[in-house]
């Protein structure tokens, strides 16, 4: 079964190369698409659809986010995920102001990987988070930038798990990217929520803790 998306996007081409781009495998099912955040809105509220892409800007400003937060609360069981041209940690921060399950942010340049955009679409549908790695970065800089934080107290190796976590990935996943074995990651993923506060072995919530304390109060 396919999924059903909504693309919204002010670009006529971006919207349709997007289309384009989704429908091609089979997978996805682009139910509608949308030019500003009003017709975004409107279409979901008729359509219901599992997921929605989103740009960050429509026509101008963060209008894709205050968007998806109006999403988010009218429909909880459709995911959203953003595409922003800027890895900035205040947008990411503004977007999981209010919550972080069913919400991905990922960078426009990674739109042209579609095993990418297809796995943050998986996890806004299971109600999970996905975060580029940049951002991530983004995050902790910026949290960095005003405060000390337990962050500090992560080893380089923790770190670079805790991004593939922020980013959805299990265990497994995690070993494979970072070229480790799934008992060392287990091991690290173990000491970094017992640094973090958060012992919790679901991984829906880990990555939820994680991106959390990540977009924590300013």
């Amino acid at each position: 079964m396919s999924l059903r998306v909504v693309v919204a996007d002010d670009h006529y081409l971006l919207r349709e190369g997007l289309r384009a781009l989704l429908t091609d495998g089979g997978e996805v099912e682009v139910c509608a698409t949308a030019g500003s955040a009003p017709e975004l809105i409107a279409s979901v509220d008729e359509l219901v659809p599992d997921a929605v892409i989103t740009d960050i800007r429509m026509p101008e400003g963060t209008e894709g986010i205050a968007a998806a937060h109006e999403i988010r609360g009218r429909h909880p069981s459709v995911g959203v995920v953003v595409l922003s041209q800027h890895a900035d940690g205040s947008y990411a921060e503004a977007l999981l102001a209010h919550g972080t399950d069913g919400l991905a942010y990922l960078l426009k340049e990674r739109v042209g990987d579609v095993d990418e955009l297809m796995r943050a679409l998986g996890e806004v549908v299971a109600g999970r988070t996905a975060l580029d790695t940049r951002i991530v970065d983004a995050l902790i800089a910026r949290r960095r930038a005003r405060t000390p934080t337990v962050l500090d107290a992560l080893s380089e190796r923790e770190r670079a798990v805790l991004q593939e976590m922020a980013r959805g990935l299990t265990n497994s996943g995690i070993a494979r990217t970072l070229h480790l074995s799934e008992s060392a990651v287990e091991k690290h993923v173990s000491a970094i929520f017992a640094k973090l506060g958060h012992e919790q072995p679901d991984t829906h919530r880990r990555v939820a803790a994680v991106v959390a304390y990540l977009g924590a109060s300013r």
